[in-house]
């Protein structure tokens, strides 16, 4: 008989590699977003006078053009309502696209606030505000238990088939195959750097491998 059960640890252990591959494509529009934490951080620059609130989210040799920006930005924004506005803009784009450049992504303009981008980068920011991670361990570990489970499950359910069916062996590789790219999807997830914008993939959308092993 199958024992379909997982462990708590062995969840921990997923969650705590899965967690390192933190930025799919919602969370790129996070860092997009007119309420994200870069706009935040610029519009507090601004609001402040201080260009160092927004320097943390670009590297060094983005600096002079962060700084060159900001002080434009400061003279245009007193000319008039619309040329703050203008300016304003002007200067928040240039922190996001290079701070999207910063980290190998491309810049696709400012996204709107109040996007839904899921429990997850929700749970990611309260914990932040809360110190605690405990809300972001129970979103992933349930999602991942939730996709292992189902995947398994339906692997296992095709598993003994008669050897003359053919088309129920077809139905029992192609329940083979999800499950082997679910399982690698997760483990390739684990490998990647959590700043890497320029490698995201998500665990369903992972490129079907090669069963070259198999």
């Amino acid at each position: 008989m199958v024992n379909h059960k997982f462990s708590s640890f062995g969840l921990s252990v997923i969650f705590l590699f899965l967690a390192l591959f933190l930025f799919n494509s919602r969370a790129q529009a996070h860092c997009d977003a007119i309420d994200g934490p870069v706009v935040t951080a610029a519009v507090k620059a601004l609001e402040t006078g201080n260009v160092n609130l927004v320097l943390i989210w670009v590297n060094s040799e983005q600096e002079k053009e962060v700084i060159d920006s900001f002080q434009k930005t400061l003279k245009v924004r007193k000319l008039s309502p619309e040329a703050q506005k203008l300016a304003d803009t002007y200067f928040l784009e240039t922190v996001v696209r290079l701070h999207r450049e910063s980290e190998g992504a491309p810049y696709t303009g400012l996204k709107p606030a109040g996007m839904d981008l899921g429990p997850a980068i929700r749970a990611g920011d309260e914990a932040l505000v809360k110190g605690s991670a405990d809300e972001v361990l129970k979103i992933l570990t349930d999602n991942v238990k939730k996709g292992l489970h189902e995947h398994f499950h339906d692997l296992v359910s095709k598993k003994n088939f008669d050897a003359n069916d053919v088309e129920a062996g077809r139905e029992f590789v192609a329940s083979y195959v999800k499950f082997i790219h679910y399982v690698d999807g997760v483990y390739k997830a684990t490998q990647k750097s959590g700043h890497d914008h320029s490698a995201e993939t998500s665990v369903e959308a992972t490129p079907p491998a090669k069963c070259d092993g198999h």
